[in-house]
């Protein structure tokens, strides 16, 4: 399954639904320097928001939601995110 990718101009927490993404202002500047976070990314599912890594936004590495209630895998591709499938 597949699903659109939106990015936000602007950090506004408020109008990050599931899907959405905010690039951060200065990116690289926190985490590891090897895969330094690199956007807020809002689950596509539930909505929940959490960090990505450069990695995780190249398409390099999935992600899983960080939500007690949610368990969503996925892994962005060129403006869209593919969901994994379950084993």
């Amino acid at each position: 399954m597949v699903a659109e990718l939106d990015f936000l101009e602007e950090w506004i927490p408020e109008q990050m639904e599931p899907g959405t993404m905010f690039l951060l202002e200065r990116p690289g500047d926190l985490g590891e320097a090897q895969n330094p976070y690199w956007a807020v990314l809002a689950c596509p599912q539930c909505g929940c928001l959490g960090l990505i890594t450069k990695r995780q936004y190249a398409g390099h590495e999935a992600m899983i939601c960080g939500s007690d209630t949610c368990s969503a895998e996925y892994v962005l591709g060129e403006k869209s995110i593919r969901y994994r499938r379950p084993h």
